[in-house]
């Protein structure tokens, strides 16, 4: 439920059928009170008159209507608290639990045609997106497929870049036209048995299943899927009865004809995919199904997962301990004056007992390593990790700080050791920090002067930084370092950008900036990256176009 503010954010409940609890709370609080105080009444009436007891006993009126006041305002706030506020924008990590999963997209021109709306492949595109809203922790690949199949993306939890691909989806995409299911699974089981990871992968196929492949060799290659333990989906897109395929050139749009002239109509054909679903001893959902996304969801759902950190996207912020706290802090309150009127040896302090000893605990602490490193001072940082990894801390979170400021201090050797520890044994953001930083010190190590493990050192820092661009293409300070690595001739000294630095237990903090060696900055790294890729672009469509026409002469 939303409450629209006049010129503050949005109010938003979580559970808005609780807000109930806002009135009711306080009313239970205010029944339970007065009802005590009838027993307490009807208890002194059998001593003396009131009159008599009005005499003798001093009024407790007062005090006891703003303790009834105090407490009906506790019920209120907790009752606030429990509905969930949510107010305010904000990003940050999650921990979540997710597949890896390749996505194999027809991009032919049947999937132009328009007998789903807007159009088949737009409506692939949708489905695409609520499947990945779904698991936002699931590692996704996007492969591309007409006449032969193109990896647009690896394995990725980067939303962005996801989206990217999928934006600029179109039949210009794969040079070749047809549509060859078989590449397309063979491609994506290839892809998926590459990567790393313990989670188990899952190939989803989306496509009109107007395919020109032979129906074996589609359950060749979906067999051989099946049996590496890759779950198959394949959904169907379409209508059996069909349309024509609308085809742009320049400003006009015409219908698409064949070699004869005679007006193309693509139709649906859940037949091979469903064959493929089967040999893959796997899952076929038909085109006229509905809910496709969650379909699939509830296909992969029985598959092991691996705990990941990503990259929430903007989410509005709980806010229920703004109500907590000062429910609390009137709880204290109440017990202390509870306290104050009883005398001693009456009641105990709990509450306030508690807060305090709190408040001393937290002061007895030892220093952050974490806020020692970020106010500069390294040795005591230093020092603060190897004593909590000598008295038994043995999460990675810590053993990647402990890497991460030995690199501060020039320890690479030690460094290099501890971070690869933790790029074995860890995952999520972690794994990737570790796995960056292992590569700078390796690449600090191998542009020292006169190392004789200098070449060694640097192909070790190559190899890291290829891994971390497979998962994350758009990652700068990967591609600043891993042109330093490729540079044949080492400068004086050593290091380019650096990754997750020194930081605490619920953070990753930047060590270094990029800075520039040898005369190449970092946009000169990148455009001279970006060239590469472009020109490797160039070369696949050059291949592409070679060999246009599809087996049986059909284009689309």
């Amino acid at each position: 439920m939303t409450i629209p503010l006049p010129n503050l954010p949005p109010l938003l409940f979580d559970t808005p059928w609780l807000l109930v609890l806002v009135i009711v709370l306080p009313l239970l609080v205010w029944w339970l009170r007065r009802q005590r105080q009838v027993r307490r009444t009807e208890r002194l009436a059998r001593y003396a008159s009131m009159a008599a007891l009005t005499r003798l006993m001093v009024s407790q009126d007062a005090e006891a209507t703003r303790r009834t006041v105090r407490l009906m305002a506790v019920g209120a706030l907790l009752g606030v608290a429990l509905a969930g506020p949510r107010w305010g924008l904000a990003r940050g990590p999650m921990s979540s639990r997710g597949i890896d999963m390749a996505i194999a997209i027809d991009a032919s021109l049947s999937m132009l045609a328009q007998d789903e709306r807007p159009s088949r492949l737009e409506r692939v595109k949708q489905e695409v997106r609520r499947l990945r809203a779904m698991s936002p922790a699931d590692r996704v690949a996007l492969i591309a497929f007409a006449g032969r199949s193109y990896i647009l993306t690896p394995l990725t939890a980067d939303d962005g870049a996801l989206e990217l691909f999928l934006d600029n989806l179109d039949p210009s995409v794969v040079g070749q036209a047809g549509s060859a299911l078989s590449r397309a699974i063979r491609q994506g089981s290839e892809l998926l048995m590459a990567s790393d990871g313990d989670a188990d992968r899952a190939l989803v196929l989306l496509s009109d299943g107007e395919s020109f492949d032979s129906v074996e060799d589609i359950e060749s290659a979906a067999s051989e899927a099946g049996s590496k333990g890759i779950s198959v989906v394949t959904v169907g897109f379409g209508t059996p009865n069909g349309a024509t395929i609308p085809v742009r050139e320049g400003t006009i749009v015409r219908e698409k004809r064949d070699d004869e002239g005679q007006i193309v109509v693509t139709r649906y054909s859940p037949d091979l995919l469903a064959k493929a679903a089967e040999a893959a001893h796997g899952t076929f959902i038909p085109a006229e199904a509905s809910d496709k996304a969650a379909r699939i969801r509830g296909a992969l759902r029985s598959l092991r997962t691996a705990r990941r950190t990503v990259d929430t996207r903007e989410d509005h912020v709980a806010r229920f301990l703004w109500f907590v706290v000062p429910a609390l802090i009137l709880l204290a309150w109440d017990s202390w004056r509870l306290v104050r009127r009883g005398g001693t040896g009456r009641r105990r302090p709990e509450i306030p007992g508690i807060v305090l000893a709190g408040f001393l605990g937290s002061c007895a602490k030892a220093p952050d390593p974490a806020a020692l490193f970020a106010e500069g001072n390294v040795p005591a940082a230093l020092r603060a990790y190897r004593e909590m990894v000598a008295q038994g801390d043995t999460t990675m979170q810590t053993a990647y700080n402990l890497g991460t400021t030995l690199i501060a201090v020039d320890s690479l050797s030690e460094a290099s050791e501890r971070l690869e520890t933790v790029r074995r044994g860890a995952d999520g953001e972690v794994r990737f920090r570790a796995r960056f930083n292992a590569g700078l010190a390796a690449l600090i190590l191998g542009r020292q002067p006169g190392n004789p493990e200098g070449e060694q050192r640097l192909a070790d820092a190559r190899a890291a930084y290829r891994a971390l661009l497979t998962d994350r293409p758009g990652y700068a300070d990967a591609k600043w370092n891993y042109e330093l690595a490729l540079r044949k001739t080492p400068p004086p000294s050593g290091g380019g950008g650096g990754g997750g630095g020194g930081g605490g237990n619920d953070q990753q903090n930047e060590q270094q900036q990029p800075q520039g060696q040898g005369g190449l900055d970092q946009k000169q790294a990148e455009a001279l990256l970006n060239s590469a890729a472009r020109e490797e672009r160039d070369v696949q469509g050059r291949k592409q176009r070679q060999s246009r026409v599809p087996p049986g002469g059909k284009d689309w």
